[in-house]
């Protein structure tokens, strides 16, 4: 089973999120914030962590805190062990100008990004599949 990465820090749109993973059959690695995301990372570079690696990571661009969603995905692009294999893919609310989403895509090494709300399930998973392929 596949496992994807959730940094999200809306308690509803955190929950929707893991409950679509699940009925797509994928396993959640759920984080409320960009400091909990980081230290998984410093954590799995480090030998702590032997479970499923996410192949995907949904990244809230706004988070809690002083890491943020586009330095998770910066983070993620630098670890030795998920950095060539693991899409990102950029979540945000707050509209952006063309030249704000690539920056943003750029800077944190995403694939895509997605506007909240979510598109419908489907939609949302074809999205997914294609940034897989």
């Amino acid at each position: 089973m596949a496992t994807w990465m959730v940094v999200e820090d809306e308690p509803d749109l955190y929950e929707v999120l893991l409950m679509m993973l699940e009925t797509f059959g994928v396993d959640g690695l759920p984080f409320v914030d960009g400091e909990e995301a980081v230290d998984w990372i410093d954590d799995l570079d480090n030998g702590y962590y032997n479970g499923e690696l996410p192949v995907v990571a949904l990244l809230d661009i706004r988070l809690p805190g002083d890491i943020q969603g586009l330095d998770v995905g910066a983070r993620l692009r630098q670890s030795p062990i998920l950095s060539h294999d693991i899409r990102i893919v950029l979540v945000t609310a707050y509209k952006m100008s063309p030249r704000e989403e690539k920056e943003a895509l750029r800077r944190a090494g995403a694939n895509l990004l997605i506007y909240k709300p979510i598109p419908r399930f489907n939609d949302f998973r074809k999205m997914i599949d294609k940034v897989l392929q």
